[in-house]
């Protein structure tokens, strides 16, 4: 594979375009603890591990394929517009502090994200809670809880009066770090998220590229996983969760 130096100078280093962006810890925010789920994914069907919430999710080859299907469609014939979704299926894997490990293979796809929901908090959309998502330049990681899903947050869209409180409410609440080169989109990447308190690290083959510190990445009940395909045809593969305590 690749060597992964540049990517992760591209992730620590204060980038001309990007001086504000914060160093990513060199070191592991986490220990594992007890491991709570593991997948290979070495069979023909889904299973009862695993639940969609956005179709569409396959087995393919001994890995897990998501493929985006529900797709911007306009209004028509006085039936409403519908808006497209990446495809996403979750499985009810309850952690607080983890470390999560699973492969990914872009294929055709432009995103792959991991992302924590709390089902019953209603203080944010679907109980979204945080997430890395990863694409082929670049890293993203998000505090979803407080921050774009919060559903305070989301009242004020479209609301002048509310654009600067909105606005404030939104620092700090996520971070894109760049890859340079672009991640290849035929080959295996062993992504690893760490989540540890207030804080998440993000890891690929062994390279930290991304770190966010914010409140909603803290919610003591984070009681499903999801993953999540933007576009057609991304992979995922050999998931392992573990609980986790801060080092």
């Amino acid at each position: 594979m690749k060597s992964l130096l540049p990517l992760l100078l591209a992730a620590t280093a204060f980038a001309a375009d990007a001086p504000k962006l914060p160093p990513v810890p060199t070191e592991p925010l986490a220990a594992k603890g007890a491991l709570l789920f593991s997948d290979d994914f070495n069979r023909a069907d889904l299973g009862k591990a695993w639940g969609p919430v956005v179709p569409t999710f396959t087995i393919e080859d001994g890995a897990l394929r998501g493929n985006t299907t529900k797709l911007d469609v306009p209004a028509k014939d006085g039936k409403p517009a519908i808006k497209g979704h990446n495809s996403v299926i979750g499985s009810d894997v309850a952690t607080k502090d983890s470390i999560i490990e699973v492969k990914i293979k872009f294929a055709g796809a432009t995103s792959l994200s991991v992302e924590f929901d709390d089902r019953a908090f209603k203080g944010s959309h679907y109980g979204h809670l945080c997430l890395v998502q990863v694409k082929p330049n670049a890293v993203i990681l998000l505090d979803q809880r407080d921050g774009g899903m919060n559903e305070e947050i989301r009242a004020m869209e479209g609301k002048p009066e509310m654009k600067a409180e909105r606005a404030k409410r939104l620092v700090g609440r996520g971070i894109t770090y760049p890859i340079a080169p672009a991640l290849e989109t035929d080959k295996w990447y062993t992504l690893v998220l760490e989540t540890v308190g207030d804080q998440m690290r993000a890891s690929i083959d062994g390279k930290p590229v991304a770190y966010l510190k914010s409140s909603g990445i803290a919610h003591p009940t984070k009681s499903k996983i999801e993953l999540n395909c933007g576009g057609h045809f991304g992979f995922f593969d050999d998931i392992k969760i573990w609980n986790a305590s801060a080092k």
